[in-house]
């Protein structure tokens, strides 16, 4: 089973570590340091050139990675118990 993240990304459900409310998250320190390092290491990337709404924490290929989505984590969530 696939999660779409938006704009044409899928990341395999059994690969996802995480899923997060962009707005909630990036109100503490340690996620917003996670995230700009992610940021440097090249492993975060965006659905779509919007705002974000929420983030995925998936590993691909034996390395974590983020991608932003402009879909709501609640629906990004309810996708993965919706599906099969």
């Amino acid at each position: 089973m696939y999660l779409h993240a938006g704009n044409h990304k899928n990341i395999r459900a059994s690969h996802i570590i995480g899923v997060f409310d962009t707005d909630n998250a990036t109100v503490c320190d340690a996620s917003r340091k996670f995230l700009s390092n992610a940021q440097k290491k090249g492993i975060l990337f965006a659905a779509k050139e919007e705002i974000p709404k929420s983030f995925i924490l998936y590993r691909e290929k034996n390395q974590m990675k983020v991608c932003f989505s402009q879909i709501s984590s609640t629906a990004l969530i309810g996708r993965t118990k919706n599906d099969g």
